[in-house]
C-alpha cells in the first residue's frame, strides 16, 4: 500500500502516469483506498457501501493490461460512485474503461424527503469534512465528501438542479455539470446531467476526456470576458456569500485572467419551467419562460465568454435543513437550458463558511470552461 499522505497529495493523473510506468500497482493504490476509507469513513459517513472484492479484482485486471503494454488515461485511479447511478451508468462504465477502478457507493438522501441537501447511510447523515455541524450539499452529498476528504481523488454525480454544484461548493472541490446531452440524462426530462466532483480542474478535464472524448477541444480564447451577476435577477442571495465569490472573480481579473464586462444577466425566474418539465406536465407559460431565458442568455453569450455568479444563494445549512431557503436558486436556470456548468472553491465568509464561483459557458464549450478552471483555480481561492 501507499503511504497515506502520498496517496492523498496525488491527482488522478498523477496516479494514472505511476501505474502506467510500473512505479506502483493499481493493487496497490485501490487497497489504500480501501484501508483509508474503513478507517475514516465511520467518521465522515460518505460511503453507503464498499465494494473490496469487485475493486480488487478490477484493479488486477488493469494490472494486467499495463504489463501487456496498455496505457489507460486513469490507469488505477479509485473512484467513488453516487449510489443513485450505480457502477453501471454510462459515466462510470467509460471510466472503468479508461482505467478508474470504482471503490463503493456515496450517500444521497433519502427518497421523499422535502429537501435534497444531505446525505443519508444507515450509521446517521454524512457530515462535511470542513464542518461536521454542516451540510454536505447534495444529492451528491458522499460523492463531494468523500472527495474533499481525500479518500479518492474523483467521484460521479448526477446534476438535476444542482446535485454534483452545490455539494461542491460547500464541501470545497470543484463540481462539473457538462452540457446537457453530451451524456444520456439520468431523467425523462433531460434536467438530470451525469458530472463529476475533482478536487483539480485537471482531472475534471481527464474525466471528460474519458467519458467524452469526441466532445471538441477549447478553442484558443486569449483573455475571457465575463459578465457577473449575484441574482440572475431573481435569486435572493446573501450579501457575504456574493461578496466573497465577486472577490474571487476581482482576484482573477486584477491577475489578467479575464476581463468583467459589464452586461446585465437578467432570467426569470425558473422554478415553475423547472418543476412543470420535471412532473411531464408542459404547458405554453413553462415554454414561455424557457424561451425568454434562452434568449436573455443568448444576448449575454454574445458579449460575454462566461457567466459568473455564486454557487448558492446562502452557506451551508445545518442537519435539520434549509428551511425555506432555495439552495438551487442559481444552479438550476442551467439544468433548463443544458449550458455546461462549473462551481471553484472561491474562499469563505467572514463567518468561515465555503463559497463556490460559478461559471457558465456556451453550449458544447466544456473544454472552455475546463480551461478556465485550470487557469483560474490557485487564484479564486485566497
Amino acid at each position: 500500500m501507499l503511504d497515506d499522505r502520498l496517496y492523498m497529495s496525488l491527482t488522478a493523473a498523477e496516479v494514472a502516469d505511476l501505474v502506467n510506468h510500473g512505479k506502483v500497482t493499481a493493487g496497490e493504490v485501490v487497497d489504500t483506498a480501501l484501508a483509508m476509507t474503513a478507517e475514516r469513513d465511520g467518521g465522515l459517513r460518505a460511503f453507503t457501501a464498499l465494494w473490496a472484492d469487485s475493486a480488487r479484482a478490477l484493479a488486477a485486471e488493469v494490472d494486467a493490461a499495463v504489463a501487456r503494454g496498455v496505457l489507460l488515461p486513469l490507469a488505477g485511479v479509485p473512484i467513488a460512485v453516487k449510489a443513485s447511478e450505480g457502477a453501471q451508468s454510462v459515466q462510470n462504465q467509460r471510466l472503468i474503461a479508461a482505467g478508474c477502478v470504482p471503490i463503493g457507493a456515496t450517500s444521497v438522501p433519502r427518497a421523499g424527503t422535502g429537501w435534497q441537501t444531505y446525505g443519508s447511510t444507515d450509521r446517521g447523515p454524512t457530515l462535511n469534512p470542513l464542518n461536521p455541524a454542516w451540510s454536505p450539499g447534495g444529492s451528491s452529498a458522499g460523492s463531494a465528501a468523500a472527495v474533499a476528504a481525500g479518500l479518492v481523488p474523483i467521484a460521479t454525480g448526477s446534476d438535476g438542479a444542482g446535485s454534483v454544484r452545490i455539494p461542491a461548493a460547500w464541501c470545497g472541490v470543484l463540481g462539473f455539470k457538462p452540457t446537457n446531452g453530451l451524456l444520456p440524462a439520468r431523467d425523462r426530462a433531460g434536467l438530470n446531467s451525469p458530472g463529476v466532483l475533482t478536487r483539480t480542474p485537471d482531472d475534471a478535464a481527464a474525466y471528460l476526456r474519458a467519458v467524452a472524448p469526441t466532445s471538441p477541444p477549447a478553442p484558443g480564447a486569449g483573455t475571457l470576458k465575463v459578465a457577473w451577476t449575484p441574482t440572475l435577477g431573481y435569486a435572493a442571495t446573501d450579501r457575504e456569500v456574493a461578496g466573497t465569490a465577486w472577490r474571487a472573480l476581482h482576484r482573477i481579473a486584477r491577475a489578467g485572467l479575464c476581463s468583467l464586462v459589464e452586461r446585465p444577466v437578467e432570467l426569470r425566474d425558473p422554478a415553475p419551467a423547472w418543476t412543470a418539465l420535471r412532473a411531464g406536465t408542459p404547458d405554453r407559460d413553462m415554454e414561455a419562460l424557457i424561451a425568454a431565458n434562452a434568449q436573455a442568455l443568448h444576448g449575454v453569450f454574445e458579449e460575454a465568454d462566461l457567466i459568473a455568479t455564486p454557487t448558492t444563494p446562502h452557506p451551508p445549512h445545518g442537519h435539520d435543513g434549509p428551511g425555506a431557503r432555495m439552495s438551487v436558486a442559481l444552479t438550476w436556470a442551467f439544468n433548463l437550458s443544458g449550458h455546461p456548468a462549473l462551481t471553484l472553491p472561491a474562499g469563505r465568509t467572514p463567518n468561515g463558511e465555503p463559497v463556490g464561483l460559478h461559471l457558465i459557458a456556451r453550449h458544447h464549450l466544456d473544454h472552455l470552461l475546463l480551461a478556465a478552471a485550470e487557469s483560474w483555480h490557485r487564484t479564486a481561492a485566497p
